[in-house]
């Protein structure tokens, strides 16, 4: 045992002052391993310095002389940071008990896993028929992960390391041979009640603030014996312990140049919202990607907490800098597909070194390791090139570590089983009606700023005040300009509406897949919240054009016309919409989905009944699908009657003699309205069954 006295020199060396608050440290250094050079090995003295008060392990730093410089430095530089990072949750209060322990601890184990696609060979102009191979992705990966214990998966890009965690999570479809277990157990809808995955890009809505993005998802994802309350207090505790407190009222941001939270905050409400959930397996798909290094080590630091706390957590990383390499509990070595290592952290410089490959300077030991995955050779003197130097260590792993590790992911743990399935929990945590209400919400508040877009207004009452001032004041004897009016407004509300819609679910598409793929919610209320949320913003533009350009142009002045006009046009729009919906919904890119719906939209427009009046009987059939031609005909309904009359030049017309109205015609109203609701439940169904492909559940 050795002990440190703190005078007022050991102090000056500290940088800050004792005020009689620490006056004697203890420290019991007791070593196991010593180099031959005497030096302390560098596991060692992280373990060392995770046991020991932190001033003490500084000023053992300061005075020791058994580090070298370098060590020394380097040590003292992490442990610096990691107060630093650190220093924000110690002033917070407690963190809520969700946090202290996973309730369900969960072993993983993967015995070897393949995933193989099918690839279409291409030629240089056209693409070659019936002509495909079969590449595999993951070449039987093989590992184990307890509770506890953080592992990380390295490798260059393309290595197999996301698809390999998407298999974890159980969300990879396809060719997927091998074994994937949890506590011994295939993947359930119970287990993933206790998985949370963070995906490498932040899917957020942009427009919430930090607390409201982690309130929302509480409220849809904390079981239904919590109260609204307690739910909120969660999120509250999530925000602490991930040290978001500063910008918990700050947008997130990100889209079209949206000034919000940086990339290292936004990472961390990703995480927030997975543990709020209190997961047993957290899955993170390179979190510290574009992030520097202090904003990286906070982050690792906060998952090393989880898993201290007895949660099972695999994550990729690309490549990590020397303080959190030395902070993961196991690492895994992947290069094309291949595994090249698979065991400590601690232990994975030896293992090289007792095969032949050691660096010949010192360097971070993941440059190292993403060399070697990379098939470049330390040993200048090496003449394999990458592919024979990649088989050589493939090779080596499967002599050296492969029958080892396989012997232990098939040792069966029956005592773990029962912890995981004690409690079968339901498979939605709130209601329907919940459910509802939370994204209606949620929806409201992420798209206020389009509902109440200056742009959009300003765009419709401008078209409004020049269509009124275009057909100012045109009675009946003007017959013409009216149905041209009345043509006009299924026209624009035919475009206006539907290209509005189909940029709903592709832009929203990430976001279901995500959510749906974590059993958040039904597909169902998510659907009713989404199309109750549009409607007021949907139906007030409609209602305000009509308002301004009816009474403008002089239709007819009766309130009971000028309401069937605008029942008509709101019927029209919402056909229009669901339209726009179900394209976006089956095509889901922006591009293909507008190019169809004009085509579809100006068909309807042709077969209306205004352009052409005798349209041929081999494509007559279109008008009877076409939006425009319903709409039109409930339009002249609203103006015109059976056997009325209007001043034909020196002569007295019936109105349904007009060529327009003819061609259309008065009568059928009723079948009209029935066709127009027949297409309204139609095209919403298409879009409901074609969203069920994003984010499948299993």
């Amino acid at each position: 045992m050795v002990m440190i006295q703190l005078n007022d020199e050991n102090d000056k060396l500290m940088g800050r002052n004792v005020d009689g608050k620490l006056e004697e440290l203890s420290i019991l250094m007791v070593w196991h391993s010593i180099r031959p050079t005497g030096s302390v090995p560098w596991f060692d003295m992280v373990w060392f310095s995770q046991c020991i008060p932190r001033d003490a392990f500084l000023v053992w730093l300061l005075m020791g002389e058994r580090l070298d410089l370098v060590e020394r430095d380097r040590l003292m530089a992490a442990q610096m940071v990691d107060i630093e990072a650190q220093s924000s949750c110690e002033q917070a209060s407690p963190p809520s008990s969700i946090f202290n322990n996973a309730d369900r601890p969960v072993t993983l184990k993967f015995h070897e896993v393949v995933y193989t696609i099918k690839v279409k060979k291409q030629g240089w102009l056209i693409k070659k028929k019936n002509e495909s191979f079969n590449k595999h992705i993951l070449k039987g990966i093989t590992g184990i992960v307890s509770p506890g214990e953080l592992l990380a998966m390295l490798g260059p890009s393309g290595s197999g390391k996301t698809t390999l965690l998407t298999a974890l999570g159980g969300r990879l479809g396809g060719q997927l041979d091998g074994s994937i277990t949890y506590n011994d157990k295939p993947f359930s809808s119970i287990m993933k009640r206790y998985t949370g995955f963070v995906t490498q890009d932040d899917v957020l809505y942009p427009h919430l603030t930090v607390t409201e993005t982690l309130v929302f998802t509480a409220l849809l994802r904390l079981p239904r014996t919590l109260t609204s309350q307690e739910k909120v207090a969660h999120a509250e505790a999530v925000i602490k312990q991930l040290g978001l407190t500063r910008c918990k009222n700050i947008i997130i941001g990100g889209e079209d140049f949206l000034r919000g939270v940086s990339g290292g905050e936004r990472k961390r409400v990703s995480i927030g919202q997975e543990m709020l959930i209190n997961p047993s397996l957290l899955l993170l798909d390179e979190p510290t990607s574009g992030l520097d290094s202090t904003t990286a080590q906070r982050i690792v630091s906060t998952l090393w907490e989880l898993a201290r706390g007895g949660r099972t957590v695999v994550m990729t990383i690309h490549q990590p800098s020397s303080r959190l390499f030395y902070m993961f509990h196991k690492v895994l070595l992947l290069s094309e597909g291949n595994s090249l290592f698979f065991g400590k952290g601690s232990e994975v410089m030896n293992y090289f070194e007792s095969i032949g490959f050691s660096p010949l300077v010192a360097m971070n030991p993941s440059d190292f390791l993403l060399d070697l995955a990379n098939g470049i050779s330390s040993d200048e003197t090496s003449c394999l090139g990458q592919n024979a130097f990649k088989q050589k260590l493939a090779l080596a792993y499967r002599c050296n570590l492969a029958e080892n590790l396989k012997a232990e992911v098939l040792e069966v743990n029956d005592h773990v089983n029962a912890v995981l399935e004690s409690k079968k929990p339901e498979r939605w945590t709130t209601t329907w009606w919940q459910q509802v209400t939370v994204l209606l919400r949620r929806g409201v508040k992420e798209r206020r700023h389009e509902f109440f877009s200056p742009l959009k207004i300003s765009q419709v009452i401008a078209v409004s005040i020049l269509s009124g001032l275009l057909w100012w004041q045109s009675d009946i004897s003007h017959l013409q300009d009216q149905s041209g009016l009345l043509f006009f407004y299924t026209g624009f509300w035919g475009f206006y509406p539907l290209f509005q819609a189909i940029f709903t679910f592709p832009q929203e598409r990430m976001m279901l897949d995500k959510e749906r793929s974590s059993g958040m919610y039904r597909l169902s209320s998510y659907f009713v919240s989404r199309t109750l949320g549009d409607l007021p913003m949907e139906l007030a533009l409609p209602t305000l054009f009509c308002i301004i350009t009816y009474w403008m142009a002089g239709l007819k002045a009766e309130l009971g016309s000028f309401l069937y006009a605008l029942f008509a046009l709101l019927f029209s729009v919402l056909v229009s919409q669901g339209l726009g919906l179900a394209l976006g919904a089956l095509v889901m890119d922006q591009k293909s989905a507008t190019m169809l719906g004009s085509v579809i939209m100006l068909s309807f427009t042709l077969a209306g009944g205004y352009y052409v009046q005798h349209v041929p009987s081999f494509i007559s059939w279109i008008k009877y699908v076409s939006i425009s031609q319903h709409t039109y005909k409930l339009l002249f309904g609203s103006q015109y009657k059976q056997g009325q009359t209007y001043q034909c030049g020196n002569r007295t017309c019936l109105v349904e003699e007009f060529p327009a109205i003819k061609s259309v015609g008065l009568d059928g109203q009723v079948i009209s309205i029935v066709a127009l609701a027949i297409m309204l439940v139609l095209y919403r169904v298409i879009a409901y069954l074609a969203l069920m492909r994003v984010g499948m559940p299993m």
